[in-house]
């Protein structure tokens, strides 16, 4: 296990999904906020405008006499008085709204109804380029201490009279600064609080793959038994523990089917090595050379069917591990059993054996025909071993479902009951075989390297059935 926290999987995993969800929030948010101070300054700049309008309606209405200051102003007052009275936390007003009536051809013809001095209101209007009827912003210097922003207007139409209305943007400023603090406040606890739950989640997880490389840390060439635990949900996790226990399952049946050969193969080894020996022992102290070249002759077949029962092995292991070469072409099949039924027929007839075939015509197959013949040539030396004397064999081939089906069948005692669900095992043979238990298990091996299905069974009467399916090859003929 990781000692520091900072080296382990769960914290960069938690580290850098809290990283994304918080630059994706804020990302988010910086886009409301541009929404917001923009609908806020547009609820603004409608109100001033509108009220702009008002006040230039009433001033050019309004008779130039002694009361007309006076209406204007009230007027004004009552336009200020429209505006929400919101205070800062110190009991300052937000929301400041200024009045600015100048007459250009005269200065002292000029009324102002506002917070502060006239002088530095005016100021900044004269110091900025004004489109009439479009809001737009200012600084006025030194009101109350520190330079203040007010977004002000002018009306479209004017009388005689420049006619400007203020409205502070202080409030705004506020309202979206009290949304960025609790924003940040929000964010921070959301973010700290996803932290912890996704390294609490990540850590829950990868504790779950640290018990698998636990275990797979204990697992030997002695303890291949062992299992991780499967849990009922079917996640990531689980299914790399279901997947992880077959292989297991399978590399323990290889590794026990190793086994088995190994011991099969040295069991089998063992009598004809010791009879090669003997021999050879026996053809040292004769004392003639005809014994000597009839010793070596012995010795010679001995090490041709220790030969032939190590080449078998290897092709069949090599076959069950889908390893073995296929040099393939189109064969005719039928004309394969033929040649090989003609060449068994001098040995079936010193055993009495009757041969009888049903072959159909122009069944092609795509198949190594070297490993072809041996594994037809198996079968009928399986038959020439395993049946007693005047048997009849018949042997069928026919192109079914796409398949080419070749059944060879005999009347004599079957499989014996105990390996009857083994036969196409390897080293599984009768108690009473003469033979090594390879043969069906080359067929077996060969068939499915050839993609086909090897079939056998006793027949209720006596007897065995042993059924070939390889695929029909394309070049099949019409």
């Amino acid at each position: 296990m990781p000692k520091t926290l900072r080296t382990t999987a769960a914290w960069r995993i938690a580290f850098w999904t809290t990283l994304a969800f918080s630059l994706g929030t804020f990302a988010a948010f910086f886009i409301f906020y541009v929404f917001v101070a923009q609908e806020i300054r547009a609820r603004s700049d409608a109100w001033l405008t509108g009220e702009a309008q008002v006040l230039a309606q009433v001033a050019e209405d309004t008779p130039r006499d002694s009361l007309y200051d006076h209406v204007v102003e009230e007027v004004a007052e009552l336009a200020m008085h429209e505006v929400p009275d919101e205070t800062s936390s110190g009991g300052e007003r937000m929301n400041a709204v200024f009045f600015l009536s100048v007459n250009p051809a005269a200065d002292s013809d000029t009324l102002f109804v506002g917070p502060g001095p006239k002088d530095k209101f005016w100021s900044a209007i004269r110091q900025a380029r004004w489109v009439a009827g479009v809001p737009q912003s200012i600084k006025v210097a030194g009101w109350r201490q520190t330079a203040a922003s007010f977004r002000v207007v002018a009306p479209a139409h004017q009388g005689p009279t420049a006619i400007y209305l203020g409205l502070s943007e202080r409030g705004d400023k506020h309202i979206l600064h009290k949304l960025t603090r609790r924003f940040l406040s929000v964010w921070a606890g959301t973010v700290l609080f996803g932290l912890l739950i996704s390294y609490l989640s990540a850590r829950r997880t990868l504790q779950r793959v640290e018990r698998i490389t636990e275990t797979v840390a204990r697992i030997g060439s002695e303890e291949l038994d062992e299992r991780l635990p499967e849990p009922a949900n079917s996640d990531e996790v689980s299914r790399l523990a279901r997947t992880f226990n077959h292989m297991l399952g399978r590399i323990q049946a290889s590794v026990n089917q190793l086994r088995t050969v190994t011991d099969s193969v040295a069991h089998d080894l063992k009598s004809p090595v010791t009879s090669i020996r003997g021999t050879l022992e026996g053809a040292l102290s004769a004392a003639n050379g005809e014994h000597w070249r009839d010793a070596v002759g012995q010795a010679i077949e001995g090490l041709d069917r220790v030969s032939a029962l190590l080449n078998t092995t290897l092709d069949v292991a090599e076959a069950q591990a889908g390893a073995l070469h296929l040099d393939r072409a189109p064969v005719d099949l039928g004309e394969v059993v033929t040649q090989l039924v003609s060449l068994y027929q001098p040995a079936m007839a010193e055993r009495h054996h009757e041969v009888r075939t049903h072959l159909g015509s122009h069944v092609v197959v795509e198949a190594d025909l070297a490993l072809l013949n041996r594994t037809l040539s198996n079968l009928l030396e399986n038959e020439l071993l395993h049946l007693p004397e005047g048997c009849q064999i018949d042997i069928r081939l026919r192109s079914h479902e796409g398949d080419a089906e070749l059944v060879v069948e005999d009347n004599g005692p079957g499989f014996p009951p105990e390996i009857a669900n083994r036969a196409l095992e390897r080293f599984v043979k009768g108690e009473r075989s003469p033979g090594n238990g390879l043969g069906l298990a080359f067929v077996d091996a060969v068939v499915q390297a050839h993609r086909g299905t090897v079939k056998i069974s006793s027949r209720p009467l006596g007897g065995a059935t042993v059924t070939l399916l390889l695929p029909i090859s394309a070049l099949q003929p019409a």
